[in-house]
């Protein structure tokens, strides 16, 4: 006769298997210098036992130094207020129901930031604390972060209030002296007026570009995509504005294959690209539409993507700014527009899937090079 276990109470249980634990350093073959983040713990007795290498180069205390002491001399904290810090949070004396202290900002001697965590480690709930680990991390990268959050909000006020005081100028005007103007100044304010406010509409269209790009909320609306079409628009609006016809020279390689990717995003890149060579550049504006094998498949040889070169025949990019042409606010040798595009451009290209590179052409003006997968729809296959 086979008997079953029982779930009733007292009944016999199935042996449970013991849970899972997590693996510590030791276990897991991890040195403490090892660690990214500055690593301090302390010992029930108040005396630090351990002292990372990045602890050692956040806080300048070397390690020989700070091992052994106390924690509040090895690691003298202050909030922002000048208040000691251990004091305040009392880690060995405090309420027994305390885990840990959470992450905020603490000065060092010398008033250096650190950004500063804790736990409390007991052996049993409610007991006494058995160690206190303390995690360090420097704020040089929030700093970079809200200096390039100050930028961005200092460049988008200088580029919104200049076609704003222009906006908000000629409306007043219009609507004070609207009899005083004949219908031809009528016309080239209100013209100006249009003018500023697509300005006004494409700054907030990047903006919301970069938002999406830095948080990885880029959507893409894959379509059959006629890039060589898309280019020759973009050429015909040029000259039709006055640029001459000659001024560009668009070459395509047959057979291209099949793109499929985002015509607006698409459209984006090509506007952005071409408004460089055109604004910065100087003499013949060449575009190259070639078959190409993607960034995954280069070994193969197949022509699983296609490539889109724009060059001109201007200075070109200095070979010290290279490096910088993709990254936010780095403006040509002339002044003008945000600084944003390029970095916008290359967040759209790899949300493709795709790559995208500087140079110098030929001719010695740049040469900027974005190559985009084919990326079917699974169904397609």
């Amino acid at each position: 006769m086979t008997v079953g276990t029982s779930s009733a109470p007292g009944g016999p249980r199935a042996a449970r298997p013991p849970a899972p634990r997590s693996a510590g350093p030791a276990e897991l073959g991890i040195d403490p210098d090892q660690l990214p983040d500055g690593l301090v713990v302390a010992d029930e007795h108040g005396r630090v036992i351990c002292f990372n290498a990045a602890a050692a180069r956040i806080t300048a205390v070397p390690a020989g130094h700070a091992l052994g002491r106390r924690l509040d001399a090895a690691l003298p904290l202050e909030d922002l207020e000048g208040r000691r810090w251990w004091q305040l949070t009392d880690p060995y004396g405090g309420l027994a129901i305390r885990v840990g202290q959470p992450e905020r900002n603490l000065l060092l001697p010398g008033g250096r930031e650190v950004l500063v965590s804790a736990r409390y480690v007991r052996t049993r709930p409610t007991g006494p604390v058995h160690r206190v680990v303390v995690s360090l991390r420097d704020t040089e990268a929030r700093r970079r972060t809200e200096r390039s959050h100050a930028e961005l909000i200092a460049i988008v006020a200088h580029e919104l209030r200049s076609p704003l005081t222009s906006v908000k100028g000629f409306t007043a005007t219009l609507l004070a002296k609207w009899e005083r103007f004949t219908d031809e100044q009528k016309q080239l304010m209100l013209e100006t007026v249009d003018a500023d406010a697509d300005r006004v509409t494409r700054l907030i269209a990047e903006l919301l570009d970069i938002s999406r790009i830095d948080s990885g909320r880029l959507e893409l609306r894959r379509q059959p995509v006629d890039i060589g079409a898309a280019v020759g628009r973009h050429i015909q609006a040029y000259v039709a504005a006055g640029q001459p016809a000659d001024r560009f020279l668009l070459r395509i390689q047959h057979p291209l294959p099949d793109l499929w990717a985002d015509p607006d995003k698409v459209d984006q890149v090509l506007s952005n690209l071409l408004e460089n060579a055109v604004r910065h550049g100087e003499g013949t504006v060449t575009i190259d539409i070639t078959p190409s094998a993607s960034p995954r498949e280069r070994e193969s040889g197949e022509h699983a993507a296609t490539s889109v070169t724009v060059s001109d025949e201007g200075p070109g990019i200095p070979e010290e700014s290279m490096n910088r042409v993709f990254t936010r606010f780095w403006r040509g040798s002339k002044r003008g527009g945000t600084g944003l595009g390029l970095y916008i451009v290359k967040g759209i290209v790899e949300a493709h899937g795709g790559t995208i590179t500087v140079g110098r052409a030929p001719g010695g003006g740049a040469e900027l090079r974005f190559t985009l997968p084919v990326a079917a729809p699974a169904y397609l296959g």
